[in-house]
């Protein structure tokens, strides 16, 4: 089936949900001249060929995860800090903020779902 139709297969607020994550990091786009758009760019296409790297070994399983993980946490670590650099009443500040918040999220799952596939691979 491929990865794009295990993700086109997911419930709706699912799907909802991964759209959303495309669209607020894909957002950088528009503010690529800010160096945190252009990491935030970089840490999203590689977490992107992760997934479908770990998808073709494991297939759809919580493990995916680690494509998240493994990218948007150093991301969000490198973001927070430079967040009051950038006036949340603008443009580019509201984007950081939804961004972070988004992935931030996100990351919590992952963790968890990370975490889950491990445990069910050494219980």
């Amino acid at each position: 089936m491929g990865l794009m139709g295990e993700l086109l297969a997911q419930p709706l607020w699912l799907l909802a949900w991964i759209n959303w994550m495309g669209v607020v990091n894909l957002a950088s786009l528009a503010f690529l001249r800010r160096t945190e758009a252009r990491w935030t760019i970089a840490a999203f296409a590689a977490s992107f060929a992760t997934m479908n790297v770990l998808y073709a070994i494991v297939g759809y399983e919580r493990i995916l995860g680690l494509a998240h993980v493994l990218f948007w946490t150093p991301l969000l670590a490198y973001l927070l800090p430079r967040l009051g650099r950038h006036p949340g009443n603008s443009a580019y500040g509201t984007w950081l903020r939804v961004l972070v918040a988004t992935n931030a999220l996100s990351l919590v799952v992952d963790y968890v779902d990370v975490l889950r596939w491990v445990a069910g691979r050494i219980g």
